[in-house]
């Protein structure tokens, strides 16, 4: 039996918007450009683990 190939994963990641509104680091878009030219979800505003969100953390952090 023949099957297709394999679909390429999605280049760019999906975001929550609602989580992205008044994001100061990704200006809502939910995603951020890497130095290499990649799009990477926002590590601010968009969290890939089971973390709560809190409204502080929409803000970047100066390290």
């Amino acid at each position: 039996m023949i099957h297709g190939a394999t679909p390429a994963p999605d280049p760019t990641p999906r975001a929550d918007a609602a989580l992205a509104a008044e994001c100061a680091m990704c200006n809502g878009w939910g995603s951020v450009v890497t130095s290499q030219g990649l799009h990477e979800l926002c590590p601010i505003c968009q969290h890939t683990t089971d973390a709560v969100h809190h409204e502080g953390d929409r803000t970047p952090r100066a390290d």
